[in-house]
Formats: structure tokens, C-alpha cells, sequence
């Protein structure tokens, strides 16, 4: 796979999951769908988020190295975009929940840095 055709398999996933998260948000009701409402809204946001994520982070390892990317630029794109997607999601369910306080937003962003320094650091 070229990285032309991932990274137009990654726009156009990330479109349709947008229109999925558009046709949560408008039409699902999370008082009355319960859980399943929920977890399609943060399936659906963290996919969106994800996609949106892995594009910016590939734009950007693309400026860095010259137009020239690798696999390791690649793969370092997607892990870094999920994992910013990761911790998007937690932070608005602690919000939902109202436990969201500085210090457990802190400590959930070292715990996704820890993540990442344990990817960058395994060689």
C-alpha cells in the first residue's frame, strides 16, 4: 500500500465516521438510549477524532522529514493520533461522569506520555 492510498483510505474513513457522529449527535437522545447512545457517541467521536488526528500527525512528520516519510513516520502518525484520541475520549467521559478534575487530567495525560515513551524507547 502506497502511502497515497492509506492516507486516502484514512480521509475517507474519517469522513464517514464524521457522518456517523453527525447522525449520532442529531438523532440518538442520551437520556433515552441509555448506554448503547453513549457508546455510540464515543465510539463514533473517538474514531472521528482518531482519523482527524492521524492526518494532522502525518502532515506534520511530513514537513519534518522533507516530503519523505517511512513506515516509521507512518506508524508513529497513527499510534501518536490514537493515543491523542484516546485521551480526548477519557477526558470528556470523566467530564460526563463529573469527576473530571485538573489532577486526574494530568494523570491520565502522563499515563498516555508513558505509553508513547514506552513505544519510543522499545527498539
Amino acid at each position: 500500500m502506497t502511502l497515497r492510498s492509506y492516507l486516502w483510505g484514512v480521509r475517507l474513513s474519517t469522513l464517514v465516521v464524521f457522518t456517523a457522529w453527525v447522525v449520532v449527535l442529531m438523532s440518538v437522545d442520551p437520556e433515552s438510549s441509555g448506554v448503547i447512545g453513549q457508546i455510540l457517541f464515543y465510539v463514533t467521536f473517538f474514531l472521528f477524532f482518531a482519523g482527524i488526528s492521524i492526518l494532522l500527525f502525518t502532515f506534520v512528520w511530513r514537513r519534518m522529514t522533507d516530503d519523505t516519510l517511512t513506515v516509521v513516520e507512518v506508524n508513529m502518525s497513527f499510534r501518536q493520533g490514537i493515543l491523542l484520541s484516546l485521551l480526548i475520549t477519557i477526558l470528556i467521559f470523566f467530564q460526563q461522569l463529573g469527576i473530571l478534575v485538573w489532577w486526574a487530567a494530568f494523570l491520565v495525560a502522563a499515563g498516555i506520555l508513558l505509553i508513547e515513551l514506552y513505544f519510543l524507547t522499545r527498539s
